[in-house]
């Protein structure tokens, strides 16, 4: 199964978290994902303006574990794997503070959080998407307990550590993981009063102080560990703790990214093509010399004009050549190939391409998913949008992945951040005046916003399943605006 999402990552960029979810049973997974980029012709983008290079320069993609899915009262329980393994962990550390151990003990912590980290969105998910008459009054109240349980469960493995086998430096992994976890609870516990007060304000009202309450605790306790906090009026502190969640972050979810491996696809036979369109070339070249030779004899004028020649022409060809196997070859191959691997284990690979398409290479369907309007039909006869396929393949072994880890891992997820800065450079000004007449019949000049509309038709296979969705980027000078989405 594939699921993708697409959204705002800053200003000028645009995210797609796309997961790929290796079935239990099946050893081997395969799975192609495609995008269609229809692109305003205005812009000038295209495959002379910008080339493969360009695109992966503007295109970053990370590669990680999709993070093993656990409910928040299941984490609550001090039996679930879990805690256990956390734990055990702890116990094996000051047992034997070896260098396996010590491995042991940090993964264990980075992935407790993680998984933390997914069950707290989940449940705030949950409680916001109820029905109304599932109460959510009870559902807040379990959050709460859950949470609080949570906190209190993990801060209590403290005093395993606290001997005098285990350094200083590892204690600090225990105080990262404190730390990033305090922060998570404040955050989901905000988000879900923000996001209580439009669909059930009675709701927040009755809860907002139960949940202001458990964000002050861990402010309180954050305050006396010395973490940093939020201050309104110091703009130098909150700088310094925005660079710290985001230190924190990556050095959690550190444990679930692989090891990515990229090259280029079809090295070996694109060297192979490339002698043969030398030997070509040469085999040109030695025709002409021993037919002239043959005919003039060796050292007389005519051979040296025909050997001149043929050089010339060698080379000409031997290029012409190069270039007809390379566009064979690019048909056939991807531009790279990226072995993906978990703990120097290989659970499988990725091949990705991109490359400028004509809308007659363009499958019925996407077109039709694509919906032009009318007056876009008539402008694209004259050829009003570029066409960027982006293409990947994905192979994932089960078996693998399984083997890799404690945890019930359902795949992988890959996520691909576009930055579209070069395709503003060559875009109009975004003020456009309007022109506009009151009731007094004067004339007045509204400013308007000029702006333009990225297409993306995104296609996922499973097997033997294909399903289509499209994304409309609105953006102009100014970055991007927003991103529509259309069943």
């Amino acid at each position: 199964m594939i699921d993708e999402n697409v959204k705002i990552h800053d200003q000028f960029s645009l995210e797609m978290k796309v997961g790929f979810v290796a079935k239990q049973k099946q050893k081997i997974n395969n799975f192609a994902f495609n995008v269609w980029m229809f692109i305003p012709n205005s812009l000038d983008i295209n495959r002379f303006t910008y080339t493969k290079d360009d695109f992966y320069k503007d295109l970053t993609s990370h590669i990680r574990l999709i993070t093993p899915a656990y409910l928040l009262e299941t984490l609550a329980d001090p039996a679930s794997s879990p805690f256990c393994l956390l734990e055990k962990s702890f116990h094996a550390l000051v047992a034997e503070p070896n260098k396996n151990s010590q491995l042991d003990y940090e993964n264990q912590i980075k992935m407790y959080l993680s998984i933390l980290k997914s069950s707290l969105r989940e449940e705030v998910a949950h409680v916001i998407g109820s029905k109304p008459d599932q109460d959510r009054d009870l559902l807040v109240d379990s959050y709460l307990m859950h949470a609080e349980k949570i906190v209190r469960q993990y801060r209590s493995l403290k005093q395993i550590i606290q001997v005098p086998s285990v350094p200083i430096e590892l204690m600090d992994y225990f105080l990262f993981g404190d730390e990033f976890m305090s922060n998570l609870v404040e955050e989901y516990t905000f988000r879900m009063i923000a996001m209580l007060e439009l669909p059930d304000p009675l709701t927040c009202k009755n809860k907002k102080k139960s949940l202001l309450s458990r964000i002050q605790e861990e402010k309180v306790y954050k305050e006396s560990n010395g973490y940093l906090v939020v201050e309104k009026n110091n703009h130098a502190k909150n700088q310094e703790l925005v660079f710290r969640l985001s230190m924190l972050k990556k050095y959690i979810e550190s444990n679930l990214f692989l090891d990515v491996k990229k090259r280029k696809d079809g090295v070996w036979v694109e060297q192979l093509l490339f002698s043969v369109a030398a030997g070509l070339s040469m085999i040109f070249a030695t025709f002409i010399a021993f037919s002239f030779q043959q005919k003039y004899g060796s050292f007389t004028v005519p051979v040296f004009v025909a050997l001149v020649i043929s050089y010339m022409l060698k080379d000409r060809i031997k290029e012409l050549a190069r270039y007809y196997f390379a566009h064979r070859l690019s048909r056939r191959y991807f531009d790279h190939k990226i072995d993906i691997s978990t703990h120097s284990h290989e659970i499988g690979w990725v091949r990705e391409s991109m490359d400028f398409i004509s809308e007659q290479n363009v499958p019925g369907e996407v077109l039709e998913k694509r919906g032009r309007s009318p007056i876009l039909e008539a402008n694209n006869r004259a050829g009003s949008e570029s066409i960027i396929l982006y293409r990947v393949l994905m192979q994932l072994n089960r078996e693998s992945i399984d083997a890799n880890s404690e945890f019930p891992v359902a795949g992988v997820n890959v996520i691909f951040k576009l930055n579209i800065s070069n395709f503003i450079r060559k875009m109009d000004n975004s003020e456009f005046p309007l022109y506009h007449t009151d009731e007094q019949e004067s004339i007045e000049i509204i400013q308007g916003e000029k702006i333009y509309y990225l297409n993306l038709i995104l296609q996922a296979r499973d097997e033997a399943m294909w399903g289509y969705k499209r994304y409309r980027v609105v953006f102009n000078r100014k970055g991007i605006h927003k991103i529509e989405t259309f069943k």
